[in-house]
């Protein structure tokens, strides 16, 4: 499979968004249970349909320039076409001689995210759960390990090298929207409903002192490339500093309302098929 990667690696990404868009509406129309699920959390979130419905195509045209993320030579910048915005904050973040914790959603290139934030802002250390398939786990190890970029995995190895990362005040990445296995997380509001919602960005940054910031990349029309917001630092998450009893229920509600603010302004972007509202799986991390 990694000669067909390399392969489209090498086609313009607008024909990649294009092709993506397709196979995007097509998972939609052969899915009623995927439909069903957009459909129910778009509710949830009280958004119109209307508002979401770009982001059928989205989650194709996500899949569609993986090629040219993952393949891209390492000398190479993956700046050239992101437009910036917001480095006031991580300026601010950094000047504290903290740790710093990037998190988002799965919303717009979130694969992007991470490589772009290690070029302005590295070393960064990324948290990600491998594939099942043994080949394409590899292909993302490979791919997403990049200078200024280390990535590890969802283990209880990985989550104590971030925590010594934070702890030398430097940065980590982290998607914080996914359901983690039982007994990683927390059940807090998420779009006025309970969602099981990790708590390992709060519980570091509870521990470590490290400044939380919320960072969205959204993909712009017809191939134009991206534009990568840094987001104001989560406010409130700072119990440990006062010698006060972490609160991680409030902690989490907080990160998760931040979520929810870079959602509601891109909802064409979101991974609204997502089960957001599952129980959890008993797997250990």
């Amino acid at each position: 499979m990694l000669w067909l990667f390399r392969f489209f690696s090498r086609w313009p990404l607008p024909v990649l968004h294009a092709l993506g868009a397709g196979l995007g509406w097509l998972v939609w129309w052969l899915s009623a249970r995927y439909r069903a699920q957009f459909r129910a959390n778009v509710a949830q979130a009280g958004l119109p349909f209307e508002a979401a419905r770009p982001a059928i195509a989205e989650a194709g045209r996500f899949v569609g320039e993986l090629p040219r993320l993952w393949m891209r030579p390492r000398s190479q910048s993956c700046l050239g076409n992101v437009r910036l915005e917001g480095q006031a904050h991580a300026e601010q973040a950094y000047a504290q001689g903290k740790g710093v914790i990037f998190f988002g959603p799965h919303c717009g290139s979130f694969e992007l995210g991470p490589q772009a934030l290690a070029e302005l802002y590295g070393p960064i250390t990324a948290i990600y759960r491998p594939a099942r398939k043994a080949w394409l786990a590899r292909l993302e190890s490979l791919a997403r390990d990049r200078l200024n970029l280390t990535v590890v995995p969802a283990s209880l190895s990985g989550i104590r090298l971030m925590h010594k990362t934070l702890k030398a005040n430097q940065a980590v990445a982290m998607l914080t929207d996914q359901v983690p296995p039982e007994g990683w997380g927390v059940w807090a509001p998420f779009f006025g409903r309970p969602a099981y919602t990790m708590t390992l960005a709060a519980r570091l940054a509870l521990q470590t002192g490290a400044v939380l910031l919320p960072v969205s990349c959204e993909r712009l029309p017809r191939g134009r490339g991206y534009f990568l917001k840094i987001w104001p630092a989560v406010s409130g998450v700072d119990a440990a500093e006062k010698g006060e009893k972490p609160d991680m229920l409030q902690a989490v509600t907080r990160i998760n309302q931040a979520i929810e603010a870079i959602v509601r302004s891109q909802p064409g972007q979101y991974l609204w098929g997502y089960a957001r509202y599952k129980t959890p799986r008993k797997d250990a991390v």
